[in-house]
């Protein structure tokens, strides 16, 4: 009587072999994938803060040279002004009205980045004193949707009583 020796993997053993394999595969890419994404948004999201955080120090520094001609950007109280923020190095009152999508993304170094920032100014008055609201949002899109960082500060004129 001669004895069937069992050498190598059956059909089913190697099935399951492939799965857990393919499996093991596709948790890695899942994991890694999720990780760029979510790396590339924080660091867009750091980017976007510190480009708002720089068009509100570009408004101090416009209220520090003449506080009445930045008190006289919003005529009337309770309107808005907005206007369009491309390039510190070369930005001015002129850009007005709501950034568009297509062509206005903040210059950094000569280069177009992915953001928008859109600088809204508003006037009130409080006891006496002119308060200036600035509102910097900075927008930026990706596969995930629509994204938007804000900063806003106040402007008053110490002098005033």
């Amino acid at each position: 009587m001669k004895k069937k020796l069992n050498r190598g993997q059956s059909m089913f053993e190697v099935l399951v072999a492939i799965f857990i394999i393919t499996l093991i595969t596709v948790g890695v890419i899942v994991v890694s994938t999720t990780s760029v994404s979510n790396s590339t948004f924080s660091r867009n999201s750091t980017l976007a803060g510190r480009y708002a955080q720089e068009g509100i120090e570009w408004l101090r520094d416009e209220e520090a040279i003449d506080t009445t001609v930045f008190k006289n950007r919003v005529p009337v109280v309770g309107n808005k002004y907005t206007f369009c923020m491309i390039n510190l190095n070369t930005a001015d009152w002129s850009n007005t009205g709501v950034c568009s999508s297509g062509s206005e993304y903040i210059q950094n170094s000569g280069q177009n980045t992915i953001f928008n920032r859109e600088v809204v100014l508003s006037k009130q008055t409080s006891g006496g004193k002119t308060i200036i609201e600035a509102e910097v949002k900075v927008k930026w899109s990706d596969s995930k949707g629509v994204h938007e960082v804000k900063s806003v500060t106040n402007f008053t004129d110490i002098r005033e009583r």
